[in-house]
């Protein structure tokens, strides 16, 4: 059965770092196949993972409103492009979803999307989708049921009501979460023991379960500088082993 697991955050919480670290851990623990989704208009988990971007859906939709080759259906054009879209690697695949829809209507190419996405979700083991703020790009990939929703927030009860907010986005979208909490990124190290408390306390107040903390690393500022893809990062170092003892938690692995 493919389980799908989705990011969500305001920009510049750790969504896309979170994805990327995410990956790491399944095809080192050998969940795999993976399907990694970037669902940010501003496409950047194919740099966090050194990766070259090709074709995206946004591409492909657009195709769509105009003429296809003879004698080939819109279902079996989409099927075919989304395949070439796919960036394929030892363990996952990724696919970026691109600009969103501009003007005209995109009803059709979103309905092709979606029938093409149920297929291929059968070939992973895991689907992450590294979400815009919104949520919309789940309801266009016809994904009404999330295994795991990481909400990512900065370290301030600001940010984490706001995360909360964010996660309340998918009641109206009719998409039901099976499991959710709150990743608080960027963590000063040392934190205080009044930031801390204060964290808890907004977590409890949003009712959004505390999944952990990721405390600012300058290893990930390196690779990020140097263009070095997150999956190569060694194991040992703090800010992996934070984010894996969090998906230890929470995917329920040992």
């Amino acid at each position: 059965m493919t389980r799908i697991i989705a990011m969500a955050g305001k920009g510049g919480t750790g969504k896309t770092t979170l994805s990327a670290l995410l990956i790491k851990y399944l095809t080192e623990k050998n969940l795999t196949p993976v399907l990694a989704v970037d669902a940010d208009s501003n496409a950047n988990l194919n740099e966090l993972l050194n990766l070259e971007v090709g074709l995206t859906i946004g591409q492909i939709r657009k195709e769509l409103k105009g003429e296809l080759p003879p004698n080939i259906t819109r279902d079996q054009y989409m099927e075919m492009k989304v395949h070439q879209a796919l960036v394929e690697e030892k363990g996952f695949d990724l696919m970026a979803m691109g600009q969103p829809d501009g003007p005209g209507c995109y009803c059709a190419a979103n309905q092709h999307l979606a029938m093409t996405m149920e297929h291929l979700a059968g070939n992973y083991k895991y689907i992450i989708v590294d979400n815009e703020a919104g949520m919309e790009h789940l309801s266009r990939m016809n994904m009404r049921q999330i295994d795991y929703l990481f909400v990512t927030s900065d370290p301030s009860a600001r940010g984490i009501l706001t995360a909360r907010r964010i996660a309340e986005l998918t009641g109206p979208l009719g998409i039901e979460v099976r499991q959710q909490c709150l990743v608080v990124t960027r963590v000063p190290n040392p934190a205080s023991a009044e930031l801390l408390a204060k964290i808890e306390e907004a977590a409890r107040e949003s009712d959004l379960p505390l999944g952990g903390l990721i405390h600012s690393s300058d290893k990930l500022i390196e690779q990020e500088i140097t263009g070095g893809s997150y999956i190569e990062i060694d194991s040992d170092e703090a800010v992996i082993r934070e984010a894996y003892g969090i998906f230890d938690a929470v995917l329920g692995q040992k």
